[in-house]
C-alpha cells in the first residue's frame, strides 16, 4: 500500500513539473539565425574557450571553423576576455582571510553578419573558504570553483544569445527596411502669439 501511495505521488509530482515548463539546466533554447556561428577567442584553447564549446553543443549550436566564405554571412562569437579577481570577505580573530569572493568576467561580442556589433559581458560570483590546516584539499576545492565558474559564465554567455535575437527583432520592428521620404521645401514659419 505504501508503495503504491509513493508511486502515485512521484507520478504526480511528474505531471506538474513538465506541465509547468520545467526543464534541466544547461540547455538554452538558442534562436534559429544563432544555431551555427563561428567562434573567435583570445585563448582559443583556454578552459574557458572549450567550456564555452561544450555549452554551445548542449544547446544544439555548431560551431564552424571560420573562413572567408562564411564569414561575411554566419554570425561570430567572438570572446575577448575574461577577468579572474579575488578579494578578502572574512578574516580570521588573527587576520587572516578566512574567506575569499572569487569574480570572474567574461567579455564578448557577437557579430551579426552585415549588421551590428553587440558587446556582451557577464560576471560570476563565488566564496571561498580558505582552510589553512588543509592547504591540498584548498587547492583542490579551488580548482573545483573554478571550473563551476567557468561552467556558469558559459552558461550565462550563451543565454545571452537571447539578448542578440531580442535587439535584432526588436531593430527589425524599428527600421522596416522602406526608405523614408524627406522633402525639400519651405520651413514652416514660425507662428507668433
Amino acid at each position: 500500500m505504501r508503495n503504491r501511495i509513493l508511486m502515485l505521488l512521484l507520478g504526480v509530482i511528474v505531471l506538474v513539473t513538465s506541465g509547468c515548463g520545467f526543464h534541466l539546466r544547461g540547455t538554452t533554447n538558442v534562436p534559429s539565425d544563432l544555431k551555427t556561428i563561428t567562434l573567435n577567442s583570445y585563448d582559443p584553447y583556454g578552459p574557458l574557450t572549450r567550456e564555452i564549446r561544450s555549452q554551445l553543443k548542449l544547446s544544439d549550436v555548431t560551431v564552424v571553423e571560420p573562413t572567408v566564405s562564411n564569414k561575411k554571412s554566419l554570425p561570430e562569437l567572438r570572446i575577448v576576455g575574461a577577468t579572474e579577481s579575488q578579494a578578502t570577505a572574512s578574516i580570521f580573530q588573527d587576520g587572516k582571510t578566512a574567506e575569499y569572493q572569487k569574480e570572474m568576467t567574461v567579455r564578448a561580442q557577437v557579430l551579426m553578419p552585415g549588421k551590428d556589433i553587440y558587446p556582451i559581458s557577464v560576471t560570476v560570483f563565488r566564496s571561498f573558504f580558505d582552510n589553512p590546516l588543509a592547504a591540498l584539499a584548498k587547492d583542490a576545492e579551488q580548482d573545483i570553483i573554478d571550473k563551476e565558474m567557468r561552467e556558469q559564465a558559459a552558461q550565462q554567455l550563451i543565454r545571452k544569445l537571447l539578448t542578440v535575437h531580442a535587439s535584432e527583432l526588436t531593430k527589425k520592428d524599428v527600421v522596416d527596411g522602406t526608405p523614408e521620404i524627406i522633402s525639400v521645401g519651405k520651413a514652416p514659419a514660425a507662428s507668433t502669439y
